[in-house]
C-alpha cells in the first residue's frame, strides 16, 4: 500500500489522540490541525488523501474550512465529523460534496472504513472484480463451447460485456488482453454457429431461431400499438449492446428498463440490408421483388436508406393498420434542434420513429479522421466518446421530455460494429461490393475457410442475382483486403470499427423499452 496522508482536522485533538495511534498502527500518516485556518496551512504544506474535518470548531466553521478546501483542492476527499445531527447542517454538508458524514462520539472501525471506501475503494474493487473474473473464466470458456442455441449466445455475450465494462473500472490490461482472448474464441465459434444455422431461421419448423430484423415491427412494435400505446422508437444506427449499456447510465433517474433483449441483424450487418428490412417488414428479397423502386443492390448508384418511411408505409398498410406516426432522420445539430421545436406535435401521434445517426458517423469518421482515431484508440475511448456525445445530444434532452409522458421509449438499432485487425486477401472484379466485411459478386476468389459464405440468395432471402452470385462474410476481426495497393489498404483500415459480416458485435444487438419513472 503507498503511503497515505490524512490531514485530521479538530479544536479537541488530544482527545482522539487513540484514533490516530489506531491510523499509525495500521500504516496510515495522520497530521493534525486544531483549527480551520492551521488546516488550509497543512493543505498547501501536504500531498493529503483524505480529510477528517470537525464540523464544530471556533473561528472558521467545518463548513466554512470545507468550501475553502474545495477552492484549492476540489478533488480532495472530506469526511465531516459533528455532534449536529440537525438536517440543514448535513443537507449543507453534502451540497458541498463531501465524501461522507459521521456523527460524534466515533469508533476506529468507523473511521477505518470511511479510509478504505474513499482511498483503498479503487484498489478493492479492481481486486475483487479481477478475481472474480478469474473464477468466472473457465466457466465462461465451458459454456463458449457448449453454447448450442441462439439463447446460449445471448447469454455469452451478455456475460462478456458484463466483464468487459467491469474490468475497464480496474485499468488492469493484462485482464483485458485475457477477455479480449476469450471474446475471440467466442467469434470464432460464434461463426460456425451461424454459418449452421442462418438459413434454418427463416424455415417455419426451426425451434432455435432468434426475433430478426424483419420481425421487430411486426412482433415488438405493432403489439404496443394495438394495446393504444404512445411508442417512440429511437434507432441509434450501429449501436452495440456494450454502449447501450453505457448510456443507460445516464437514464436511470428517468426510465426504468420495461424489457432488454437481444436480436439479431440480417447479413449483411450493414445500414442498406438491415434497416430495410427493420421498417419494410421484409428481407431484402422480398422487397427487391414486391416494391423493386425501393431497393437498390450494392452495384447501383444512389442512396440505399432513401425509401425507410415509404417502407414502412407499405408495412402499415398490408397489415390493414391505421397507426398516426411520423418519421425522423437526424444527422447533426439543427435535425436535433427541429425534433425538439417540434415536440409537442409529435405527442399527437400514437408512433414516432426517429433515426439518430451519430454512432454510425463516428465509426466511419474514425476510419478517415486522423483526430477521431486518437480520441478513440481502443474500445473503451469508444464506448467513452458514445457516452459523451449522448450526455450533450439533444437526444438526451428529448428523452427528458419524453420521461414526463404516458409512452413506451424503444431504443434499438440496425446493427453493431467491431474493431478489426486481421486482413484476409480476396479478389474481386469492378461489380463487387466495397465493404471490408462482406463481399457480393460474381467473380470474387477467396478462402472459404476464413469466410461464411451464401451461395444459396433464396434461402438466405437475398435478392436473387445470377446464378454464379455469392456473399462472403469476414468473421472475428478479419476485414477483406484486395491484392493491389495491399499494404496501404490494411495498414489504413486496421483497428477501424467496421461492420458487415459475422460477429456477436455486430449481430447481437438491443432492442429496450423503457417506462418512465415519474408517469
Amino acid at each position: 500500500m503507498k503511503n497515505v496522508n490524512i490531514l485530521w482536522v479538530d479544536d479537541e485533538i488530544d482527545v482522539l489522540k487513540p484514533h490516530i495511534l489506531f491510523l499509525t498502527e495500521k500504516g496510515y500518516n495522520v497530521i493534525t490541525a486544531t483549527n480551520g485556518s492551521q488546516a488550509l496551512d497543512e493543505i498547501f504544506k501536504h500531498s493529503l488523501d483524505l480529510v477528517f474535518l470537525d464540523e464544530n470548531m471556533p473561528g472558521l466553521s467545518g463548513l466554512e474550512t470545507l468550501s475553502k478546501i474545495k477552492l484549492l483542492k476540489p478533488d480532495l476527499p472530506v469526511v465531516m465529523i459533528t455532534k449536529n445531527e440537525e438536517e440543514d447542517i448535513m443537507d449543507a454538508a453534502i451540497g458541498s460534496q463531501i465524501r461522507d458524514y459521521l456523527i460524534k462520539p466515533v469508533n476506529p472501525n468507523q473511521i477505518l472504513l470511511a479510509i478504505k471506501k474513499n482511498i483503498d475503494n479503487q484498489r478493492l474493487v479492481t481486486e475483487k472484480t479481477t478475481s472474480d473474473y478469474q473464477s468466472e473464466f473457465g466457466r465462461i470458456g465451458l459454456q463458449i463451447n457448449d453454447s448450442l442455441t441462439f439463447k446460449d449466445w445471448v447469454e455469452v455475450y451478455k456475460k462478456l460485456v458484463y466483464w468487459e465494462l467491469e474490468l475497464e473500472k480496474t485499468g488492469r490490461s493484462e485482464m483485458f488482453e485475457i477477455l479480449n482472448m476469450q471474446k475471440r474464441e467466442a467469434n470464432a465459434i460464434f461463426a460456425k454457429y451461424v454459418r449452421n444455422s442462418y438459413y434454418k431461421w427463416f424455415d417455419d419448423d426451426t425451434k432455435d431461431k432468434p426475433l430478426l430484423s424483419h420481425n421487430i415491427m411486426r412482433q415488438r412494435i405493432f403489439p404496443m400499438l394495438d394495446k393504444g400505446e404512445k411508442v417512440c422508437m429511437i434507432f441509434i444506427d450501429n449501436l452495440r449492446f456494450d454502449q447501450w449499456r453505457m448510456i443507460y447510465a445516464s437514464l436511470k433517474n428517468y426510465f426504468t428498463i420495461e424489457q432488454e433483449e437481444l436480436y439479431c441483424s440480417i447479413l449483411p450487418t450493414t445500414t442498406q440490408y438491415a434497416r430495410n428490412a427493420i421498417f419494410g417488414g421484409l428481407m431484402p428479397q422480398e422487397i427487391d421483388k414486391i416494391i423493386p423502386n425501393l431497393w437498390l443492390n450494392d452495384e447501383e448508384e444512389g442512396g440505399k436508406n432513401l425509401h425507410e418511411l415509404d417502407l414502412f408505409t407499405k408495412l402499415v398498410s398490408r397489415y390493414g393498420k391505421n397507426y398516426k406516426y411520423s418519421y425522423d432522420k437526424i444527422n447533426n445539430k439543427k435535425g436535433e434542434k427541429n425534433v425538439l421545436k417540434n415536440y409537442e406535435s409529435l405527442k399527437n401521434n400514437q408512433l414516432n420513429m426517429l433515426v439518430y445517426n451519430f454512432v454510425d458517423i463516428l465509426s466511419h469518421a474514425r476510419t478517415t479522421v486522423d483526430m477521431i482515431k486518437e480520441l478513440t484508440d481502443d474500445e473503451s475511448a469508444y464506448r467513452s466518446l458514445t457516452l459523451s456525445w449522448f450526455n450533450h445530444s439533444g437526444l438526451l434532452d428529448l428523452l427528458k421530455k419524453l420521461s414526463e409522458e404516458k409512452v413506451k421509449v424503444v431504443i434499438t438499432t440496425d446493427h453493431g460494429s467491431i474493431k478489426v485487425d486481421n486482413p484476409i486477401k480476396v479478389i474481386g472484379d469492378r461489380e463487387t461490393s466495397s465493404n471490408l466485411r462482406f463481399k457480393s459478386g460474381k467473380n470474387i476468389n477467396y478462402n472459404p475457410k476464413e469466410v461464411v459464405e451464401i451461395k444459396d440468395l433464396k434461402k438466405a432471402h437475398l435478392p436473387e442475382r445470377n446464378i454464379s452470385f455469392t456473399y462472403i462474410f469476414a468473421t472475428g476481426a478479419d476485414y477483406f483486403v484486395y491484392p493491389n495497393n495491399y499494404n496501404h489498404f490494411v495498414n489504413y483500415y486496421r483497428n477501424t470499427f467496421q461492420h458487415g459480416g459475422v460477429s456477436m458485435e455486430e449481430m447481437l444487438i438491443p432492442f429496450v423499452v423503457l417506462k418512465p419513472n415519474n408517469v
